[in-house]
């Protein structure tokens, strides 16, 4: 008894450590955000000798934030509502047809996990301007083919745990196939369907890159990019950029709490079944 409450007592710990080592930069963030400039220099770790909040309101307006933010969710928004649909349906035709070349597809689709984005980028963003898609429409395409590969390796896994006669019972019933997926087998994949929304919104909304490549409008600029605004050629201006990463990331951090109690499950299902 008492060997296992140590072990159990050491676990705790050695969670707990864990947790702060991944929580520090979050509260280093947070504590800088409300500093004067001079004082983020003199004093980067610990809390401050003067608590300010007027980095907030200054990053608010310098971000354009109300603009920016509907940017950004606009994109990762209509982003993951298509990925969404479209793999779980692709995930469902491929797991319920039992031809070779629907393994061969699903085999294909996972393999393209391991293609780097840096490895296509010059030539993809060629394509696409070629074809003057250099636009949040064109965004919205490059985040469905760089998300597609991962959704439905979960979806598809989450699929096999659902026996086929549901469909076939269904089929004596007179439904068709998009109904038996509709009404049956979507609902059914709920903790799926929340990690996929989860892995792809933190990952649409947080990038930089891609969308810097593509979105090169006046007032089309998501967050991410409207950040370096405090990044001039001769100024860095740490005090507002702190507050306005905290502002960004606090939407996130809501959706996450909201539905993190999906996520383990949701891998799980999609990943060992």
């Amino acid at each position: 008894m008492k060997s296992a409450k140590l072990t159990r007592n050491l676990v705790y710990l050695l969670g707990g450590i864990l947790s702060l080592m991944w929580l520090y930069p979050f509260i280093l963030i947070f504590i800088n955000s409300i500093k004067t400039k001079s004082e983020i220099f003199t004093n980067t770790l610990f809390w401050p000798e003067q608590v300010t909040a007027e980095n907030y309101p200054a990053a608010f307006e310098d971000l354009d934030y109300v603009r920016s933010f509907m940017n950004s969710f606009v994109i990762t928004a209509v982003s993951v509502l298509i990925i969404v649909v479209f793999t779980a349906m692709a995930a469902y035709a491929l797991s319920r047809n039992k031809r070779k070349a629907s393994s061969i597809i699903y085999f294909l689709c996972a393999l393209t996990m391991l293609i780097p984005f840096h490895s296509i980028m010059i030539p993809l963003v060629e394509l696409f301007g070629k074809i003057n898609m250099l636009n949040r429409v064109g965004l919205i395409f490059m985040n469905l083919g760089f998300s597609t590969s991962l959704s439905i390796f979960l979806f598809y896994g989450a699929l096999r745990s659902i026996p086929q006669s549901l469909d076939e019972a269904a089929i004596l019933d007179g439904a068709s196939p998009f109904q038996i997926f509709k009404f049956i087998i979507f609902p059914l994949l709920r903790p799926t369907t929340v990690t996929v929304i989860i892995l792809n919104t933190i990952k649409i909304w947080n990038d930089y890159l891609l969308p810097s490549l593509v979105i090169n409008k006046e007032g089309m600029h998501t967050l991410p990019l409207q950040m370096f605004y405090f990044f001039g050629q001769y100024t860095r201006q740490w005090h507002l950029a702190l507050a306005g990463l905290v502002l960004a990331i606090v939407p996130i951090i809501i959706l996450y709490m909201f539905l993190q109690k999906y996520i383990i499950k949701g891998i799980t299902e999609g990943a060992t079944k």
